[in-house]
């Protein structure tokens, strides 16, 4: 009966060190993919004819948000291509979807400040 629990007891702390091991490395893959697509921002967005879309500025999942003039596009990474100093975006580009994509993020993400919700007599720092 001790034999028995003991195997059991071995068995199970082998296990154990096991599914510890395998979490521990898909969390750093995890980490490394996150590092990976960090890369991405803050960096000018090209077409496949090299004209210029707009600039890199967050990563919502697997979509890149690029703000173009005065809106958002959100692409879906799958799509793009780093170039070095660049990215490039495969393909064509249903910028529809991608202003679609992008407003859906900027409503998730930013909280506009009007100011006429500003207090009477109060400065605004400036």
């Amino acid at each position: 009966m001790i034999t028995l629990s003991c195997i059991l007891l071995v068995t199970f702390e082998i296990l154990d060190g096991i599914f510890f091991f395998t979490r521990k490395k898909s969390k750093k893959i995890e980490e490394e993919s996150d590092q990976e697509h960090n890369n991405l921002l803050c960096r000018f967005v090209k077409d496949g004819t090299g004209r210029k879309i707009g600039e890199s500025v967050s990563l919502d999942g697997d979509i890149i948000i690029i703000k173009s003039d005065d809106n958002f596009l959100g692409v879906p990474l799958k799509h793009i291509e780093d170039d070095g100093k660049t990215i490039l975006v495969k393909g064509l580009v249903d910028f529809d979807k991608a202003y679609e994509m992008g407003e859906k993020w900027r409503k998730e993400s930013f909280r506009e400040i009007n100011q006429k919700d500003k207090p009477k007599g109060q400065k605004d720092g400036f």
